[in-house]
């Protein structure tokens, strides 16, 4: 079984980010970046599947500058086989970035694509559904639970209405939850391992234009400070004047 898992390289979640002075974008200067924790998790899914499986082969892929190199790095290092690194600096919105993984898989024919179901920088949680739709492959999204077996795959996921099992035919999509597993530490043999292993570079298959662009950003305004209230009529009376409540 192949499977291709797509990565993003995004700052630092715990990294404090704020606007440029023009509001043009983030001000990322002296930020750390990392693997997008979502897929971290569909990572660290894998090289798992490729535990029980020996016959289990990993490919992670990321689309960015050569900077993007440092997150396939890890993601080699936690126990992917090979990586590859499509290189490009455009400006790309889900609908691009769905397209030319579809270009990837259409040339790899992985049985199972294993992604973060959202990134944490922009929040779009597109990608996944909309590579399942370009590709007519079977998907399931927000897995918390994933079991291989020949030819399908049986996912268990969280819904507002509470658990769903979906068996699903190779080749499928599955997007990652954060209850699906927690990332390994990566030890020094795995990052010694990760210097031997292929990683090699593209460039975009497809050439769609964004139709999403970034107007302005601009930091939340400040939060107010609390207040102590005394009783629950005290309450009830504040809540009134804020007009939270008639």
């Amino acid at each position: 079984m192949k499977v291709l898992v797509p990565i993003k390289r995004v700052p630092d979640p715990y990294a404090k980010v704020k606007p440029l002075a023009d509001g043009s974008g983030l001000d990322l200067s002296g930020i750390k970046f990392d693997i997008n924790p979502f897929d971290e998790i569909a990572v660290e899914e894998a090289v798992r599947m490729k535990e029980r499986d020996a016959s289990v082969s990993i490919v992670a892929v990321s689309i960015g500058g050569a900077e993007t190199e440092e997150q396939l790095r890890k993601a080699l290092a936690m126990g992917a086989d090979e990586a590859i690194l499509i290189e490009t600096t455009d400006a790309l919105d889900p609908r691009a970035i769905a397209a030319e993984l579809a270009a990837l898989v259409n040339d790899l024919q992985p049985d199972v694509v294993l992604m973060g179901k959202q990134a944490t920088d922009e929040d779009n949680n597109q990608v996944g559904q909309r590579l399942a739709a370009k590709l007519g492959w079977p998907q399931a999204t927000f897995a918390s639970k994933v079991s291989p077996a020949e030819g399908n795959v049986t996912v268990e996921r969280e819904t507002d209405d509470g658990g769903e099992t979906l068996l699903l035919k190779t080749p499928c999509l599955i997007t990652t939850d954060l209850r699906l597993n927690e990332p390994r530490y990566i030890a020094l043999p795995g990052i010694i391992k990760a210097r031997s292993k292929p990683l090699s570079k593209r460039e975009r298959a497809t050439s769609l234009e964004p139709q999403v662009k970034t107007l302005n950003l601009e930091a939340p305004p400040a939060r107010a400070g609390g207040r102590k209230v005394g009783s629950v009529d005290e309450l009830v009376d504040a809540l009134k004047e804020m007009g939270v409540i008639a």
